[in-house]
């Protein structure tokens, strides 16, 4: 039994890939690759719709989580006399603050 993938299962976990890590080429190669392959189109609309479904979610959790941490922050923070640039985060190789 061979353990490779067919080239459609990989071009559809790509295309997946890609939407959910909201990747900025968005996996549109694959989609010609999917019509070369046969895919249905109903089954690329399967896909693309779980994997928005799964980076939206993870969109809105990770929302939900920052939202709890700042007020967290706000309800225990103690005024500045001086703001504090990039204290944060740290600096870029260039030197250069992130926030």
């Amino acid at each position: 039994m061979s353990s490779e993938l067919h080239p459609s299962i990989v071009a559809l976990v790509s295309l997946a890939a890609n939407i959910a890590a909201n990747h900025p080429k968005q996996g549109l190669c694959q989609l010609d690759k999917l019509k070369q392959y046969g895919v249905a189109p109903e089954q690329i609309d399967a896909v693309i719709e779980i994997a928005r479904h799964i980076r939206d979610e993870a969109g809105q959790s990770l929302d939900v989580s920052f939202d709890e941490a700042r007020a967290q922050k706000i309800a225990t923070a103690k005024p500045l006399s001086i703001p504090v640039a990039g204290a944060c985060c740290t600096p870029t190789p260039g030197g250069r603050a992130c926030c």
